[in-house]
């Protein structure tokens, strides 16, 4: 098998997971060739465009920035800022201790999405994520529980698998977040998420949902 076949098995049967044991369980058995045999083989360009659009919509006050499902550190080494701007936040050991090897981040942290944040409650100026929101890891219902880490005009940057965010019913999560006043500024762009063509997944895509918190009344 070659190395970009396998790349593609990976992401297909990462596809398939169906809880949050699955996903510790996968990402712990590959962590070691993520990087090489995923993310450099087909070309994962999504950290990357994650990492740009929070350059053109973050002003000096959002920071410190929480990475979500910050996997081996992809979307901070894009980001290319100090380490003591930015948080990695994982459901995978395996995945965070790669990305402690690099020195990418303040701290890791291993959490689930939906577990209370605890001390980590409005302690964000900007919220990142690239490759978590998609099939067989989180959908819609984490959105609203991520706002908790976050600080009142936090910068929120989120990945949402094309297909995924059509398929697991977005965006009447994200409108009634806006019509509730939870959200601001909210602007969908979408973005690619490979930059090697030839593979099953070259022409997937992703929206990138970019809004502010707002506080309730």
């Amino acid at each position: 098998m070659t190395a970009k076949s396998k790349g593609q098995t990976l992401l297909e049967n990462a596809y398939k997971l169906a809880t949050p044991q699955d996903n510790t369980a996968y990402y712990d058995e590959f962590a070691e060739t993520y990087d090489a045999e995923f993310a450099q083989a087909l070309g994962w360009e999504y950290p990357n465009a994650i990492a740009t659009l929070y350059r053109e919509y973050a002003g000096p006050h959002h920071v410190s920035i929480a990475d979500i499902g910050c996997g081996t550190g992809l979307v901070a080494q894009a980001l290319a800022i100090g380490p003591d701007q930015i948080d990695g936040i994982d459901i995978s050991q395996e995945m965070l201790a790669i990305s402690r090897r690099k020195a990418l981040y303040r701290k890791t942290i291993q959490a689930d999405l939906m577990d209370d944040p605890g001390p980590i409650k409005n302690a964000y100026g900007a919220v990142v994520s690239a490759g978590t929101f998609t099939s067989g890891h989180v959908g819609p219902q984490a959105l609203e529980s991520l706002l908790d880490i976050a600080r009142p005009d936090a910068l929120f940057i989120i990945g949402v698998n094309k297909a995924f965010y059509l398929d697991a019913d977005f965006d009447p999560v994200i409108r009634d977040l806006q019509t509730r006043g939870a959200i601001s500024d909210l602007t969908l762009i979408e973005i690619p998420m490979y930059n090697i063509t030839g593979h099953d997944h070259s022409s997937d895509r992703a929206y990138a949902l970019c809004y502010r918190k707002q506080l309730i009344d």
